[in-house]
């Protein structure tokens, strides 16, 4: 029997899942990858270490969506490119028209650091998209930094408020 140690990762099935409930909605899925060496996209479309690509049908040939990871052909600027993207490395799945979706949190180093993240789901032109696509964006907001600011001499509070959360921006 498996304890939840053992057991593999629950990203992929989500990322399927959420995959799926776009296509039949007919929305447009995109995911938010956390670009490193390990890696396979066109560097020229990473920013602040990020990328967003869209994983429609339509933007995409021969899409496999495995455990390990997510492989297809896609164009940029009309040329075709090889791209794999390590599952840990998505960072979050969503629908292009709402907004709506997942994220995830950042893969951990096997030295138990997280990998500096330079800005949440930052505002990356997605593959094959247009410059009204690009201005919708998925961010992750957290509670106000300023009102959890301690009084001179104290050591840090955890912070307080509601839980983050994603929030479309215009």
């Amino acid at each position: 029997m498996m304890n939840a140690l053992e057991s593999t990762s629950t990203r992929p099935y989500l990322i399927r899942a959420l995959y799926d409930w776009c296509t039949d909605n007919g929305l447009t899925p995109y995911v938010a990858v956390l670009v490193d060496d390990t890696v396979q996209v066109p560097r020229e479309y990473v920013k602040n270490g990020e990328i967003v690509l869209n994983i429609s049908f339509d933007a995409t040939s021969s899409l496999k969506l495995g455990n390990e990871f997510i492989e297809f052909k896609a164009r940029f600027a009309g040329s075709a490119r090889e791209i794999m993207v390590p599952v840990n490395r998505v960072i979050a799945i969503y629908a292009r028209e709402n907004g709506q979706g997942m994220a995830f949190p950042v893969a951990v180093s096997a030295d138990g650091e997280e990998p500096a993240r330079p800005s949440p789901l930052s505002s990356v032109p997605a593959a094959g998209s247009t410059a009204e696509e690009d201005a919708k964006v998925v961010q992750l907001v957290t509670p106000d930094s300023a009102a959890t600011e301690n009084p001179e001499g104290e050591p840090p509070r955890p912070p307080s408020g509601p839980r983050p959360a994603l929030k479309r921006v215009k």
